[in-house]
């Protein structure tokens, strides 16, 4: 399990870079990684601002981009590693895609679906669950978001 924590904090400092990568936009920095096999093999960071596209959520970039690394809309096999917990859309979109595993940094208790709010991902009555692990770096994401939304003030 040791092995396994040490890889959730490498990829997570990835999905953190992602993050700060939105904050340098003026976007909410949120940030996304897909792993499989090992290594990353899609990134999103959040670009609702930037597209005028409320559907441009760091999780949504990810998976497009998984699905297309992977020539498949199946993301069999795969993490995604994220900064705060996904909202009801992103929860849904992994559903579907059917990632295996979900770890998340900060908890979004306004509009989380994974913990807080719902548990959707985990939800018996759907045709596909995820494996979830939260609050890896929950400190340091939550701080990044702190920092964004003070500044904006």
């Amino acid at each position: 399990m040791a092995l396994q924590s040490d890889m959730d904090e490498t990829f997570m400092l990835s999905a953190l870079e992602q993050a700060e990568r939105s904050a340098a936009m003026g976007e909410v920095p949120v940030g996304a990684v897909i792993v499989k096999d090992g290594r990353i093999i899609a990134v999103g960071c959040n670009m609702k601002e930037t597209t005028n596209d409320p559907t441009a959520h760091a999780e949504i970039q990810a998976i497009r981009a998984a699905a297309k690394a992977l020539q498949s809309w199946r993301l069999l096999d795969t993490t995604m590693y994220v900064t705060l917990e996904p909202c009801v859309m992103c929860c849904g979109a992994l559903v579907h895609a059917r990632v295996r595993r979900l770890v998340y940094g900060a908890p979004d208790p306004k509009s989380g679906a994974v913990d807080s709010l719902f548990n959707i991902v985990t939800d018996e009555r759907l045709n596909h669950r995820l494996e979830v692990r939260g609050g890896v770096l929950a400190q340091r994401c939550g701080d990044l978001l702190r920092e964004f939304f003070r500044n904006k003030r």
